[in-house]
């Protein structure tokens, strides 16, 4: 039996390390890997049989949904998003997903909205989780704190100005004016020391840059970073469920106020050390006791609840590839 790992689509200006650190998780899984497979045209494969752990963000292009009757799924840590779920819960997209039920689920939303169709599906948290083999020994860690794209929903360059329709939309409905405002709230929850000494990494390098073995490369890079790492802050999902598993300290800052990007935290919110910001006015709160600002001697233990996630996760991913 073949086995296949996941790559990802670029948009014209960037792409999502992110997506990379999610397939690096199945990877672990696998003897080899034989093919790399797109996910937004898994439609479109034919030839020998091939298994493929389908975890992650589904689907761009709904288009292309059902997946080829070629590819033994495992639907693990799967999300499907509130924007994508009209078109790929249509009759014959309900019927394929019942043939490979249970489906286990990133997101509590995902697992609920597939179980109100009669689909078989459970809440299993995000396969990152299980991304401890990456850990490295305590002696090992250094002195860096990271700030990953913290509050990166906020109006920023390259999404105001990412095409010239989009820039006179943006600066009429107010956001190309807005670009301060994250700076702003940071200000308010990270000292200024933290903020001057602290290393800034953002996820989404410019598109049509890199081969995908290049992109699998950067991300094994982040993780390396993030392991040896003091402290790191960040609003993505896919650096701090990583960083559980890394056992490196982690401060996750929730400013998201729209439902596209809520409705995939239902459920892992929980695990973190959290910031929740309000994104219009920057009063913020938190679950850890943080009196004033992150400093550089601000001590942050884990919570340690993502074990429970991610024990049973490595069981089925072993249990499914053997």
């Amino acid at each position: 039996m073949k086995h296949g790992l996941l790559t990802y689509d670029e948009n014209k200006r960037f792409f999502n390390v992110g997506d990379n650190i999610q397939s690096l998780a199945a990877k672990q899984f696998l003897p080899k890997v034989d093919t790399l497979l797109n996910r937004e045209r898994l439609g479109e494969y034919s030839g020998d049989p091939i298994k493929l752990i389908m975890n992650g963000w589904f689907t761009h292009n709904t288009h292309h949904w059902v997946p080829s009757d070629d590819i033994l799924p495992l639907f693990v840590s799967f999300h499907m998003n509130n924007t994508a779920a009209p078109a790929m819960l249509s009759e014959k997209g309900i019927a394929y997903l019942k043939k490979h039920e249970p489906i286990g689920c990133r997101d509590q939303f995902t697992a609920d909205t597939l179980k109100a169709k009669g689909i078989e599906a459970h809440f299993t948290g995000c396969l990152t989780l299980t991304l401890d083999s990456y850990k490295v020994e305590d002696s090992e860690r250094g002195n860096d704190i990271y700030i990953v794209d913290p509050l990166y929903s906020y109006p920023r360059p390259e999404r105001i100005f990412y095409n010239t329709k989009q820039t006179i939309k943006n600066i009429l409905n107010g956001s190309a004016f807005q670009l301060g405002k994250k700076k702003k709230h940071l200000k308010n929850f990270v000292s200024k020391e933290v903020l001057d000494t602290a290393v800034f990494i953002n996820q989404e390098p410019p598109s049509n840059t890199y081969t995908d073995d290049q992109k699998f490369a950067m991300a094994e890079e982040l993780l390396g970073k993030y392991a040896r790492a003091k402290l790191v802050i960040t609003s993505r999902i896919h650096c701090a469920l990583p960083c559980l598993a890394l056992g490196t300290p982690v401060i996750f800052v929730n400013g998201f106020d729209s439902f596209v990007d809520s409705c995939r935290f239902d459920g892992i919110l929980e695990l973190f050390n959290r910031i929740d910001v309000n994104a219009k006015t920057g009063t913020f709160t938190n679950n850890f006791g943080l009196k004033n600002k992150i400093e550089k001697d601000t001590k942050i233990i884990n919570l340690e609840k993502h074990h429970d996630l991610a024990n049973p996760l490595k069981d089925i991913c072993k249990k499914f590839i053997n």
